[in-house]
Parts: structure tokens; C-alpha cells; sequence
């Protein structure tokens, strides 16, 4: 049985393709019809300079920061008004990233399985953090909560950028923002840069810890516990 434990609010949307993107700023709301690479360049600047911005994903509308920036994971655990102890899960592009966040030498060989099955794509794997990293991420110094979601803008973004601090476009406790609208109304001018990327109404990840002798089910979402079990063999 898949135990239902809120250990993060992964995001996503359908693939943006050539269907268009829009870029809401923090400074006039102006939205503009940039290309997708415009658009990428402007949430670089504002992710490299701190600040959180507001991303479409494969499930729904995220938060996202650069965790290498010091003060940035603050700024978003603040704006959500989420408590410290929830620790913040990382999206990462593949599995070299990956390998350079689990310790101690790189993911293992089960929740590499796992990955390889399911990535890009909906399913959170919670792993031995590198020691080292120094990432402040809330909740449990010890591990980290990796996923390589299936959307290609924003895998682009994770390789730009690096590893990105994800939260679910949200207050704490209130329901995912599917939509840009909902959260320019929520946010204001607290983010950065808001892409807007139609809507985003998906599963939330599936997240499977291996923190212990074996695998866990910390909350069963896109993926069924059927199908993880599976995967493992």
C-alpha cells in the first residue's frame, strides 16, 4: 500500500511544442509572443539572479529557483508559506545530473532502474543527498527528492541553469494553479518571470524513497505502485 505523504508538490503540463509561449513579467505583467528561446533567456536571468519564478510543467503550474543561489530557496519557501520541515524536491535534465546530487557516488543501481524506466516523466525518487552539497532545501539534510520531468523547455531550463528547487505553483495548503491567470492573481509581482504555458492539470508525481533497505511509497500519483514494484523486478 502507497502511503499518501505530501514530500513535494511536483509540477507539470502537457509539451509546449510549437504552440506558443508567453512570458508574464514582474515589473508590468507586459505578455509577449517571444520565441521559446527568448523566453528560456528571460527565466535564466531571473533564476541566476535569485529570484522565483513561475513555470509550466508536466503535472501543474511550479516554482522554481536556483538552489546554488544563497537566499533563493528562502524566497520561495516564503512565498509559499510552507514550512521548512517539507523538504524541497529538484528537477534535473537526466541522469548526469542526477548522478552529480545522489550520494555517495551517484545513483544506485535500483532507483537507476527505476529512472531509466520512467524518465523524463512523472515519478520523484528520493535519494542519499551527495554529502557536500550544502543545497538549503528544508526537511531531511540526508537526501534529496530528484525527478527529469517530460517537458522539453524545461529540461532545457535545468540544463541552462542547472538543477532547479521546484514547488507547486501555490500557497501551502491551497490547490495547484493550473493556469498562468490564477497565478499572476496568487503571486503578483513576488515572482520574477510567470510562463505561461497553457493549462497544466496532470498527476502529480509519484514519489518512491530508497532511504531504507527497501523502496517506499511515499505518495502514489502518475505512476502506479503496481508499475514501480514492477520496474524493480
Amino acid at each position: 500500500m502507497c502511503r499518501n505523504i505530501s514530500y513535494c508538490d511536483v509540477l507539470c503540463c502537457p509539451a509546449l511544442g510549437s504552440a506558443g509561449l508567453y512570458v508574464w513579467t514582474c515589473n508590468d505583467f507586459a505578455v509577449s509572443d517571444a520565441p521559446v528561446d527568448v523566453l528560456i533567456d528571460e527565466a535564466i536571468v531571473a533564476l541566476r539572479a535569485g529570484m522565483v519564478v513561475g513555470i509550466p510543467t508536466d503535472t501543474v503550474y511550479g516554482l522554481a529557483v536556483d538552489p546554488e543561489v544563497v537566499g533563493s530557496t528562502d524566497r520561495l519557501f516564503a512565498l509559499k508559506g510552507r514550512a521548512r520541515s517539507v523538504e524541497l524536491p529538484v528537477l534535473v535534465s537526466g541522469m548526469q545530473q542526477a548522478d552529480l546530487l545522489a550520494g555517495p557516488g551517484g545513483m544506485a543501481l535500483a532507483p537507476r532502474r527505476l529512472a531509466e524506466r520512467w524518465w523524463p516523466g512523472g515519478l520523484t525518487i528520493v535519494v542519499p543527498r551527495r554529502l557536500g552539497l550544502g543545497w538549503s532545501l528544508g526537511g531531511n539534510e540526508d537526501t534529496i527528492g530528484l525527478r527529469c520531468p517530460a517537458h522539453l523547455e524545461l529540461r532545457s531550463l535545468c540544463e541552462e541553469v542547472g538543477p532547479l528547487a521546484v514547488s507547486s505553483a501555490n500557497r501551502h495548503g491551497e490547490p495547484p494553479l493550473t493556469t498562468v491567470a490564477e497565478v499572476r492573481r496568487v503571486f503578483g509581482n513576488d515572482l520574477g518571470v510567470v510562463v505561461d504555458g497553457g493549462v497544466c492539470d496532470n498527476a502529480p508525481s509519484t514519489v518512491v524513497g530508497f532511504v531504507t533497505e527497501e523502496p517506499t511509497c511515499l505518495r502514489e500519483g502518475a505512476v502506479s505502485w503496481i508499475s514501480v514494484l514492477e520496474s524493480l523486478g
